[in-house]
């Protein structure tokens, strides 16, 4: 397994976050994408294909 260097990502919040720290961040790293809990920026991190991500986003999308 290789890990991914994360030094240098750019962690973003969704537009609909409240603003009280409950919500998840995400960063496009090295063609994946990586999402970490905002409470524990130094915690866990789990990295999904980005195809992968944008299914998901659009799952999510297909609720509302």
């Amino acid at each position: 397994m290789t890990l991914l260097d994360l030094t240098g990502a750019e962690w973003h919040t969704s537009t609909r976050s409240s603003g009280n720290g409950n919500c998840v961040e995400v960063a496009g790293v090295d063609g994946r994408v990586a999402v970490r809990d905002s409470k524990d920026r130094p915690g866990p991190v789990l990295v999904f294909p980005r195809a992968s991500w944008r299914h998901f986003v659009a799952g999510l999308d297909a609720l509302d």
